[in-house]
């Protein structure tokens, strides 16, 4: 066992947790799963794979994941979520890694995730470089919820390997992520005092079409990534339409 935990928050994951737990059998000396009220069998089945359970509420992405790395006892800590797994490329990666890491702080990932069953290798969802293996003593969640980042004092490098992510089980839930995400970033971009205009609301999401097909290449993956590039520019709409009625309901304007 590597001098390492793996922090895992869940709610309702009792279909994907296990092979996020299987990918790293064998490596962390801990693996921490926090619980925020499962109905399903999400805690028994953490359990049941050695993974110490704490069961409790829900204050938000950035607070949920620093209570998960607060728990963690090892030098270094991996950060999972229960839609990821660890490819064996990678999992071969974080052991060199730890075996010699100089002077590191963490290590970055490339993520890579699928999207009506087959990966996407282009766009802005690859390689969504995370930082996710960090030296615990010097790392902490920041962000806007719900877009949390992990941070570190000190250098950074690069795994090789890919963090393999299963993020939507179906369309249905791809939509409904957008409606409660865009909701919370609005309020949290309120929350900071950032104003939103007119000009946000009609360019962002072109702007967001134009880096995802474009710059970034995800005219590449076919129709999925233009449904993925489409469905992106859909959630900046949101969250800056949101914003903006949001303000003018507070003046009591209209439009």
């Amino acid at each position: 066992m590597l001098p390492l935990s793996v922090a895992i928050i869940a709610r309702d994951e009792a279909d994907r947790l296990p092979d996020a737990l299987a990918s790293v059998a064998g490596l962390a000396a801990q693996v921490v799963v926090l619980d925020s009220g499962s109905r399903d069998d999400t805690v028994a089945l953490a359990r049941a794979a050695g993974a110490e359970v704490v069961e409790t509420d829900w204050p938000g992405h950035v607070a949920q994941k620093n209570r998960a790395l607060q728990r963690c006892t090892q030098e270094w800590v991996l950060s999972l979520d229960a839609d990821e797994r660890l490819s064996p490329a990678l999992a071969a990666s974080v052991r060199a890694a730890l075996a010699e890491p100089g002077d590191a702080a963490g290590f970055e990932v490339d993520r890579l995730s699928w999207w009506q069953g087959a990966p996407l290798r282009y766009g802005t969802w690859h390689p969504d470089r995370r930082l996710r293996l960090v030296r615990r003593a010097v790392a902490r969640w920041e962000g806007d919820d719900p877009h949390d980042r992990l941070a570190v004092d000190g250098p950074t490098r690069r795994l090789d390997g890919d963090l393999l992510h299963h993020p939507y089980r179906d369309l249905g839930e791809h939509l409904s992520t957008i409606d409660r995400y865009t909701a919370t970033a609005a309020k949290a971009l309120a929350a900071r005092g950032v104003r939103a205009t007119v000009l946000d609301v009609a360019l962002r999401p072109h702007l967001h079409i134009v880096k995802a097909l474009l710059l970034k290449q995800g005219i590449r993956d076919g129709v999925r990534g233009l449904c993925v590039a489409g469905l992106g520019a859909t959630y900046v709409l949101l969250k800056w339409g949101r914003l903006y009625l949001a303000q003018r309901a507070t003046t009591g304007a209209s439009g």
